[in-house]
């Protein structure tokens, strides 16, 4: 074993000079050419999801043009370009700032609600209609074409005070988002904003939600 003593690097001192074109002395510019990348990186893998989506005209009735999002999840590589392209997505309309949870709605939102969590290093709670939750649960109804509905979530899935991102695959009238945003702020929840991946304009479902909306992909 080598006994000789240690060297000792000379530490340079910190220039306070201002930062001219090409110096990096504040990160700034690292930081500029990094969101640069991802946002061209968000809108090429857009560009494969979008691509990928199947039509349906008259479905569910004559008149509907169905846009099936399922061929995103039937490929491997479709799949994890879509997860991807979430928390990119998450990340720039957020300005960097991470969720503690993600809330799935019943129940497309949890295609994509757990992968996502896992890649933003969040936790995931569902919000699920009434009867499928054990435990103490929290309520809210929310008004359907023909009567209403109820959504539950169980008490503890949430704690005062965390940041929550609320998803779901499509945004239509918004009354099912809502409602899921209610449950997360009678918990004490912030919620910093709700993501779709499609969304139907017309509709004007955003209209109803208290926070900002993200959408993936416009069809």
């Amino acid at each position: 074993m080598s006994t000789s003593p240690p060297t000792t690097t000379p530490v340079a001192a910190k220039s306070t000079a201002p930062a001219t074109a090409g110096q990096d002395a504040s990160g700034t510019e690292r930081v500029s050419s990094t969101t640069a990348a991802s946002a061209s990186q968000l809108a090429s893998e857009q560009k494969v999801l979008k691509a990928s989506l199947r039509h349906f005209p008259d479905f569910p009735l004559k008149g509907i043009l169905f846009v099936d999002i399922l061929p995103l999840f039937a490929d491997h590589t479709l799949h994890k370009t879509l997860i991807n392209a979430l928390k990119l997505q998450v990340l720039t309309a957020c300005n960097g700032v991470k969720p503690d949870v993600i809330v799935g709605l019943d129940a497309r939102g949890f295609l994509f609600g757990p992968s996502l969590a896992l890649a933003l290093g969040a936790g995931f709670a569902p919000v699920r209609k009434q009867g499928k939750l054990p435990g103490d649960l929290s309520k809210a109804s929310f008004k359907k074409e023909y009567g209403e509905d109820v959504f539950e979530i169980q008490n503890d899935a949430i704690k005062a005070g965390s940041k929550v991102l609320i998803v779901d695959d499509i945004i239509a009238t918004g009354g099912t988002a809502a409602c899921a945003g209610q449950l997360v702020k009678d918990l004490g929840g912030e919620i910093m904003g709700y993501l779709f991946i499609l969304e139907i304009d017309f509709l004007k479902g955003r209209d109803k939600l208290d926070a900002p909306v993200i959408i993936l992909l416009r069809d």
